[in-house]
């Protein structure tokens, strides 16, 4: 249990949280809505569109670890992380408006302008979420408050997120209309913005770092390279990562393709503002919204890794049902996308706690702390998991014949529905099985705090 000089009080903790609901105006709008957008919106083919994805992702790989060891290398009043949220809001929120514009150009120079604003995007992403995330590892000494912490992280994420799949297709028809929805997603995306950069301004006004490197610690890029890829639970947790967000950005590119072509949902309010795909999304947030805070209680009595296991099984599980059931059975679909998303809600604030743990592992078995390195590999495998699922479901769109505002064939019809059900969930089983081999268990995490905490301890009195 965290000691009284450990804890952190309700407000940092909400501090803390509105960084992930920031992050979730733009991210879960982009895994929900930015292949479609591109495709029947501003105008790209469908394969042009995951080509895209895939290209952010090759600059990640050079960006993400980059910035990690920039990160772990910053020396401020502020800290090491907190610092670019107050200096990255502005650029992000900016460049983010700005894929939502669509220029008077040719197809080729739409191409352009698309690869030009997604790329800058992911770098913005990269320049602030990274810092964001290691914050998570300094924050606190404790692992148990860290889950909590992390809890709270992603209530703020899935409440972003549940704003985007309420409120994203309601604004862009009321402000568009039926003919103009390039206009309602600028301005929507307008609002968004502006709202995500004053939260990170409240996430660094409200926050505080507390763990530092080991004193004495030299900069090595060499060593932080070393320890990170001989630490077996990161290894586990970077397949872990890539799997996962292949499956959520795989089955999120497909649920408007799924509820307009297969479905049959029309744009039209079915209840108050909201459309069927609406309902279908919102459901699914509130779900995880709820499961979000059966983290803290399950990881008190279960081992993390038994938790992601079992909920991430059950979860597989809903995915794929909804491969049987039938376009009119809408309720039936409104009951699966809750019960899936309340038992995905506690897998993602302990996978993230899980990120923390292994930044502490890694002090503990090697001497050397890199909480900016080991997010922001964790960033990495997180996009690459994107890219892949994005380009994915791009391809094979392209692939089985869609497209965009048709009548769709059979053989097109059945590939949004695979993309939306058996796909991700075969991709959430790839993650199970990596996950069998983590590492890190409740006794040795205990053990790790408490010499840690005496290592420090003991640094502390020296220097003293």
């Amino acid at each position: 249990m965290p000691n009284e000089n450990e804890r952190l009080s309700v407000s940092e903790k909400l501090s803390y949280g509105l960084g992930d609901t920031a992050s979730n105006f733009f991210f879960q709008t982009f895994n929900l809505f930015l292949l479609y957008y591109y495709t029947d919106v501003f105008g790209i083919g469908p394969a042009a569109a995951g080509s895209i994805f895939l290209a952010a992702r090759v600059v990640d790989m050079f960006s993400d670890p980059i910035m990690g060891v920039i990160a772990d290398r910053t020396e401020t009043r502020w800290g090491k992380f907190r610092p670019y949220l107050l200096w990255m809001a502005i650029p992000y929120g900016l460049i983010g408006y700005l894929m939502f514009v669509v220029p008077d150009i040719s197809e080729s120079g739409k191409l352009v302008y698309a690869y030009v604003t997604y790329i800058a995007m992911m770098l913005a992403y990269t320049a602030i979420n990274i810092p964001y995330s290691a914050l998570l590892g300094v924050i606190s000494p404790s692992s148990t408050e860290r889950t909590l912490v992390s809890s709270y992280r992603f209530f703020g994420a899935f409440a972003g997120g549940l704003l985007i799949s309420m409120f994203v297709r309601p604004l862009v028809y009321s402000i568009g209309g039926e003919d103009n929805e390039a206009f309602g997603f600028q301005m929507t995306m307008a609002i968004f913005a502006a709202v995500s950069v004053l939260m990170f301004f409240v996430t660094f006004k409200g926050t505080k770092e507390r763990v530092q490197p080991p004193v004495g610690q030299k900069n090595n890029l060499g060593e932080d390279l070393s320890a990170l890829v001989k630490n077996r639970a990161w290894l586990v947790l970077f397949f872990v990562a890539v799997f996962t967000l292949a499956n959520v950005a795989a089955r999120g590119a497909a649920t408007v393709y799924y509820f307009k072509y297969y479905v049959g949902a029309s744009d039209a309010p079915m209840f108050l503002i909201f459309d069927q795909t609406s309902i279908i999304m919102t459901s699914g947030m509130l779900g995880l919204i709820a499961g979000v805070w059966l983290s803290k209680p399950l990881a008190a009595r279960f081992e993390k890794r038994s938790i992601m296991i079992w909920f991430s099984l059950l979860n597989a599980a809903c995915m794929a049902l909804f491969f049987i059931v039938p376009p009119d059975l809408f309720w039936l679909m409104f009951a699966l996308s809750v019960l899936g998303g309340f038992l995905a809600g506690p897998t993602v604030p302990l996978v993230w706690s899980m990120y923390a743990d292994v930044a502490d592992y890694g002090e503990w078995r090697w001497g050397r702390r890199s909480t900016g390195l080991v997010f922001s590999a964790a960033l990495f495998a997180q996009k690459m998991g994107l890219a892949i699922g994005g380009a994915m479901a791009g391809w094979y769109l392209g692939l089985v014949g869609f497209e965009a505002g048709a009548d769709q064939g059979p053989d097109a019809l059945m590939g949004i529905r695979i993309l939306f059900t058996l796909f991700p969930a075969g991709l959430a089983m790839a993650a199970i099985v990596a996950l069998l081999f983590y590492p890190l268990k409740t006794a040795l995490l205990t053990q790790i705090e408490s010499e840690l905490g005496a290592r420090r301890e003991q640094a502390s009195g020296g220097e003293a």
